[in-house]
């Protein structure tokens, strides 16, 4: 079989051309009308922010909406959104509005955040790069994602979802080209929480379901 072409990414962030939200009303109107990576990189890209630690919320809608609107309703319904149970951002889009919809019509004002605690738009260009690195055998695997950066598992199991074969991880189609005895290992990547987890977690979970296959039957 081919050998694992590992891969690394880092983020090149900017300022989208939206002015910042400071209301509940300004952040609903910019949603519905930014462009998807703004989407993507507020929802998707968070893992690969170092200074990202929100252990309660994975998307920076749902933390702004608790941290400086003080709307702990909201930023559930905003933080129990998988991504990556969408088919496209446009459908996310559509779903987050209206939940945004929704929640305006129960509040008899609309929330301000503070000055300077403004929602700022982002996007990110990624870089991807390859380190050289190669998997030459899936027995290996488990060995090479345990001192993998953190970019290159975002890259292989999180970003690879938005690549064909669409919601297929990097790991799990390689091993689909190594034989039926290597589908227990695609099946136990598939059971993986991935999106509500950091990196730390998630890099903890893939071992942890390797190791379960690979254990004496």
């Amino acid at each position: 079989m081919t050998p694992f072409e590992i891969k690394d990414c880092i983020l090149l962030v900017r300022m989208s051309n939206l002015l910042p939200a400071v209301n509940l009303r300004e952040l609903r109107d910019r949603l519905a009308v930014c462009d998807e990576n703004v989407l993507y990189h507020h929802f998707c890209e968070t893992p690969l922010r170092a200074m990202f630690d929100a252990p309660d919320y994975r998307n920076d809608f749902a933390v702004w909406v608790y941290q400086y609107l003080g709307d702990r309703a909201l930023a559930e319904r905003l933080g129990i959104l998988d991504p990556y149970d969408f088919t496209s951002i446009e459908e996310l889009r559509y779903v987050v509005l209206d939940i945004l919809d929704e929640r305006l019509s129960e509040l008899p004002m609309v929330p301000w955040a503070r000055p300077g605690d403004e929602f700022s738009f982002k996007q990110a260009t990624t870089v991807v790069f390859d380190t050289g690195e190669r998997i030459e055998d899936p027995r290996e695997l488990a060995s090479a994602i345990r001192v993998m950066t953190n970019g290159s598992i975002y890259y292989h199991f999180l970003e690879a979802r938005r690549r064909p074969p669409i919601g297929v991880d990097d790991f799990s189609s390689w091993l689909s080209q190594a034989g039926p005895e290597y589908d227990r290992y695609a099946k136990a990547l598939g059971t993986i929480d991935y999106y509500f987890h950091s990196m730390v977690h998630l890099r903890a979970d893939i071992l942890r379901a390797l190791a379960e296959v690979e254990e004496p039957r």
